[in-house]
């Protein structure tokens, strides 16, 4: 036989594409797209990138009678306040663990309750169902927290479940105790996202090609061994990039619910950064401490966002970006 049929294919390799070079014939051409962005554009601007002007403040013995020229400049003076404070410690493992607990049982919860609808055959049924998960999300966090007082009260439904199965001899004191609070909390946002949470997730199991699944039925598959061997694999990049976004927000542990569930006999565990930056930027007017608490919330989800997306680069992962 010829050697020449035995040789590999000589395969020629594709071009690299060259950056197209933006001219003013291109940007009249497109000048409709470009206004139509300006709006978006200033919008920005004037929201997420002037504000930062007052950054300075975090560096200043800020006074506001002063003007920018008259603030005394006091350097690393209140982030090292900061590290050195026991009680932004404490604020700081509150803001962590309840985060952690938050992102841990909504991405739970979130995943297997989609993978649940996704096996429902029953178009009526399951759009009930997805209705009734959905409604929390509308409620706003005052009306939440009173339900979540009122059915954790001593006399609340909770307690009187609890009691009528024998799982309790007498009421517990759910928001008077702080060993309880965290998990007070994340199962409040659990009950009211948990359906807001499903709809991405439902998305992408709709785009799963359904040949996947035939070919699974074929092999005999039962349905636990689709959802996980098919279903799954088939929305992993949609949790990764989203997982990614959550690690950015690990210092969002929240504001309302905390501030409004908590109480004095809670507070060691139920203050948060963001708790910490009103009581010291509005209710003792120091605005340079609370502003280096905010910075340093910034930074570090910054930080974590980069880092997350950079172990999503290496493990060959989808990346957000």
């Amino acid at each position: 036989m010829d050697e020449t049929l035995l040789q590999e294919p000589i395969v020629p390799k594709a071009k690299k594409r060259k950056r197209q070079r933006i001219t003013w014939s291109i940007i009249k051409d497109q000048r409709q797209l470009i206004f139509m962005s300006v709006p978006l554009l200033a919008y920005i601007i004037l929201f997420a990138y002037v504000p930062v002007w007052g950054w300075t403040m975090a560096f200043q013995n800020y006074k506001p009678a002063r003007s920018f020229g008259q603030q005394e400049w006091i350097g690393f003076k209140q982030f090292k306040f900061l590290f050195t404070d026991d009680s932004f410690m404490r604020v700081l493992r509150n803001t962590l663990g309840m985060s952690i607990i938050n992102l841990v049982l909504g991405f739970v919860t979130a995943i297997v309750l989609a993978l649940l609808l996704n096996e429902i055959k029953n178009i009526f049924w399951k759009r009930t169902v997805q209705t009734i998960s959905y409604l929390p999300h509308f409620l706003s966090w005052i009306i939440v927290t009173g339900i979540v007082a009122t059915s954790l009260a001593s006399d609340g439904i909770i307690n009187d479940v609890l009691m009528r199965l024998h799982l309790i001899k007498e009421p517990i004191l759910w928001l008077s105790e702080g060993k309880y609070f965290w998990g007070v909390v994340g199962a409040s946002h659990v009950w009211k996202e948990v359906g807001w949470n499903t709809i991405i997730y439902l998305a992408a199991m709709a785009a799963i090609d359904p040949a996947l699944y035939e070919a699974a039925d074929i092999d005999g598959a039962s349905r636990y061994r689709k959802m996980f061997h098919v279903t799954l694999p088939g929305i992993k990049p949609t949790i990764v990039i989203l997982l990614i976004m959550s690690i950015g927000h690990i210092l969002e542990a929240g504001f309302e619910v905390q501030y409004l569930l908590g109480n004095g006999l809670v507070v060691d565990w139920a203050e948060t950064i963001d708790i910490f930056v009103l009581k010291y930027g509005i209710a003792q007017g120091n605005y340079s401490l609370a502003t280096a608490g905010g910075i340093f919330k910034t930074v570090v989800s910054v930080t974590m966002l980069l880092f997350a997306n950079w172990m999503a680069k290496r493990l060959g992962e989808e990346r957000l970006l």
